[in-house]
């Protein structure tokens, strides 16, 4: 096989692979494409194994996530891109083993941090609520 070859095959492939539009495997899912065992999610493409998930795309066994990006093993996320094992994170990007950030990006193994600056439970709850209502989030 020659390269030029190689190239026009794999240029089909690439074409067939976006003309599918039908889910596998999924239960009670609305307007999704390409999903695969899916349950309960609205609105969203390319998700494999997630759970209640609105608005996502590219993510997988992730739930409850509202419009999130390339996120895997994410809980109860929203507008977040390229985060994985973590949970309750808000607008957050490329998060990891993290849970009840908002505003962050690059961090790992990190816990109630606003915009990468950590704060104590109780002030993070305080901030987060109020930036979120002047944010139009939640």
């Amino acid at each position: 096989m020659k390269a030029s070859e190689f190239e026009a095959r794999f240029r089909e492939l690439l074409r067939s692979l976006q003309s599918v539009r039908d889910n596998e495997g999924c239960f009670e899912c609305e307007r999704c494409e390409r999903c695969a065992q899916c349950t309960f999610c609205r609105d969203s493409k390319n998700l494999v194994r997630c759970h209640y998930c609105v608005g996502c795309t590219d993510c997988n066994d992730c739930s409850h996530g509202r419009k999130c990006t390339g996120c895997m093993s994410c809980h109860h996320c929203s507008s977040c891109e390229r985060c994985q094992h973590s949970a309750y994170l808000v607008r957050c990007v490329g998060l990891s083993h993290c849970n009840y950030c908002f505003g962050c990006v690059g961090l790992a193994h990190k816990d109630y941090h606003l915009l990468n600056e950590p704060y104590d439970r109780k002030t993070y709850f305080e901030l987060t609520a109020r930036l979120g209502k002047e944010l139009g989030i939640g």
